[in-house]
Parts: structure tokens; C-alpha cells; sequence
């Protein structure tokens, strides 16, 4: 089956995943999963990151032909990976993500948005190099929709994020239009609108559109429908 990469969003880490991995396992993939730069295990000062940092650690990561699927933030730097090595990947699977607009940065994007959800909940650090969530706020903008012992997990591992990469400006070729692209929208999402999900991913042929009925981590919320819906898309599509 395939080689499945796994990248997280914004102040998330490669644990993000512990539930969907096994699902993906039971359908005969290889699933992967990556801390970003300052994330999880990486200790990568927080002032060292940056955007061309993150695509890289996605880089690093793929196989020959992998797909790789990029939940919310993480759309930026992987786009950007299939800019730099689309050979090796098979397809990107966007879950609730940016698909960047190229000359934007993810903020310039988020501030497009007709609504600001996450916003109330963002708290930046003394220095003004990162965010992190407001801990009475995670399960509102994040989990509302997750059982218990998921969002108690999260809230052990939730980390801060590193602005730097998300105020820079996207600058892409035109060898990421050539890799194949599907985009998962979360029906419920309390982060990124889901009618600005819509608006993203205008103009995409039907059968590369898709949804849930979740809120922004459907990871947590429906494991087993976002892999079965994750083994769908590479069976029709490959």
C-alpha cells in the first residue's frame, strides 16, 4: 500500500497522530509522522525557525513516493516541499489546511478569512517570538468535538509556535501545480472557517474535494473515518 507522511499544524507535534496511525496500519499503509522544527522532540531554538526550515524537515522525511497529509498550518510548508521534490511525492492530502496563495503568508491568509475563531484564543509569548493557545480555550478552538482523554493528551503536549515562519511570504514555482492535491474540509472547524475552506480550494475538480463532520482535529474526533477516508482517496486516485 503506501507510504503515508504525517505532518502537524501549529503547536502540535508528531504525537498528534498516535490515534490514526494504528487505523492506517489496519488498512496496510505505512504511516510516518514528523515534529517540525521546535516541535516534540526537535529542539530547534524557537528563533531559528523558519519557513524554509519546516518545508525542508518535510523534504528530509519523504520516501520515493509518498503521500503526505498536512493538517491546518502545516499546508505552507508541505506545498513548499512539493516545490522543492515533487517526484517523490505521490499526492498531498490537505486536512483542513492552507493551500497557500503564493506571495501570502499564512497570517495574510488567516487575516483573509471572514472570521477570526482562533484568534481570541492565541496568546503570545513575552518576547514576541511565538504563540501558544490559551489553555481554557483549547478544547473550544480545537476539540470540542474529541473525547476527553484525547484533549487531556493534547493539553499535556501542546507547545508553542513559532511566528516567524507564518508571517513569510510563500514563494513557489510551478512544479508544486504538477503533484496531485485532495483537500479534506471539516464541516464544524472552530480554527479555520470552513467556508474560507471553500473559498481555498475554488475552482478544484469535485472529485479532489471531500469533507467531515468534524471540527479541526478529526484526528482525535473520527480516527477511524479519517483513515478509512484518507485509504479512499489513494484507491481512486491512484
Amino acid at each position: 500500500m503506501s507510504d503515508i507522511l504525517l505532518v502537524h499544524g501549529s503547536c502540535h507535534g508528531a504525537w498528534c497522530w498516535c490515534q490514526l496511525t494504528p487505523e492506517l496500519d489496519a488498512l496496510g499503509h505505512t504511516p510516518r509522522s514528523i515534529d517540525m522544527p521546535s516541535h516534540g522532540a526537535d529542539l530547534t531554538p524557537i528563533t531559528e525557525v523558519t519557513l524554509d526550515s519546516c518545508a525542508q524537515s518535510v523534504v528530509d522525511a519523504l520516501g520515493s513516493d509518498t503521500v503526505v497529509v498536512a493538517h491546518s498550518w502545516a499546508g505552507f510548508p508541505v506545498t513548499q516541499a512539493a516545490d522543492m521534490a515533487p517526484k517523490q511525492i505521490a499526492r498531498v492530502i490537505y486536512l483542513c489546511a492552507y493551500f497557500p496563495w503564493n506571495g501570502y503568508s499564512l497570517a495574510d491568509m488567516r487575516r483573509k478569512a471572514p472570521r477570526q475563531p482562533l484568534a481570541p484564543a492565541i496568546v503570545h509569548s513575552l518576547d514576541g517570538y511565538s504563540f501558544g493557545i490559551d489553555p481554557a480555550m483549547i478544547n473550544e478552538v480545537f476539540y470540542h468535538d474529541c473525547p476527553p482523554e484525547a484533549v487531556e493528551l493534547a493539553r499535556a503536549r501542546l507547545g508553542q509556535q513559532a511566528i516567524s515562519p507564518q508571517e513569510t511570504p510563500i514563494q513557489l514555482g510551478d512544479t508544486f501545480k504538477k503533484v496531485a492535491k485532495s483537500y479534506i474540509r471539516c464541516t464544524d472547524d472552530r480554527t479555520i472557517p470552513p467556508e474560507f475552506q471553500v473559498t481555498m480550494t475554488d475552482g478544484w475538480p469535485a472529485e479532489n474535494l471531500h469533507e467531515m463532520p468534524t471540527g479541526h482535529s478529526p484526528f482525535f474526533a473520527d480516527p477511524k473515518g479519517l483513515a478509512a477516508l484518507i485509504d479512499k482517496i489513494i484507491r481512486v486516485c491512484r
